[in-house]
């Protein structure tokens, strides 16, 4: 059953991934994914980090301490799980139509730069509700442009995203 399951994954992680390297993104896509997976490299993060500390009303130290935290417990978590697990990049598999970018590393799972924007948005978006619709853009942007410039597998951001999202709330819960 659970070697099914992931054949099933895989099977369609590569329909994805062939669709995606194939693609001929107009310009504006383009460049929308190379910048959101370039400020999800963390230039993007210490600006609204940044910000909010000094704009951020009375939940700014909560915010950014769990953010924080989250991400740095999730930079843990996806470096051991990239070891661990080995997969390849779809970018080491097929050749893409137009992204050059290279990868940080050379594993697939799970999606560092989605886990982060994750862990960092769910207890800012939690303690500064006016940033919720802000940090959604941005974290859905980060983890498309992941897919679509050929650094992951749709498995991969989703399950990068699920740890994201379970290791931001128990930051928020920790330090509140």
């Amino acid at each position: 059953m659970k070697a099914a399951v992931w054949s099933l994954i895989q099977e369609n992680d590569l329909r994805l991934m062939r669709r995606c390297n194939a693609w001929r993104a107009p310009r504006w896509v383009r460049l929308w994914m190379i910048l959101a997976t370039k400020g999800g490299d963390g230039s993007l993060w210490i600006g609204i980090g940044l910000a909010l500390l000094l704009f951020g009303g009375e939940g700014r130290f909560l915010a950014v301490a769990s953010a924080v935290s989250a991400a740095a417990s999730g930079i843990a978590v996806f470096l051991v799980l990239k070891r661990a697990t080995g997969r390849k990049r779809p970018c080491s598999i097929s050749r893409h139509a137009w992204a050059t970018l290279l990868p940080p590393d050379q594993f697939s799972f799970p999606s560092g730069h989605t886990l982060t924007a994750v862990a960092i948005s769910t207890p800012v978006a939690a303690t500064v509700p006016e940033l919720t619709g802000l940090l959604a853009f941005c974290s859905l942007s980060i983890a498309a442009s992941r897919i679509v410039l050929g650094m992951h597998f749709l498995s991969d951001v989703l399950a990068g995203g699920l740890i994201g999202y379970s290791l931001g709330q128990v930051a928020l819960a920790i330090l509140k």
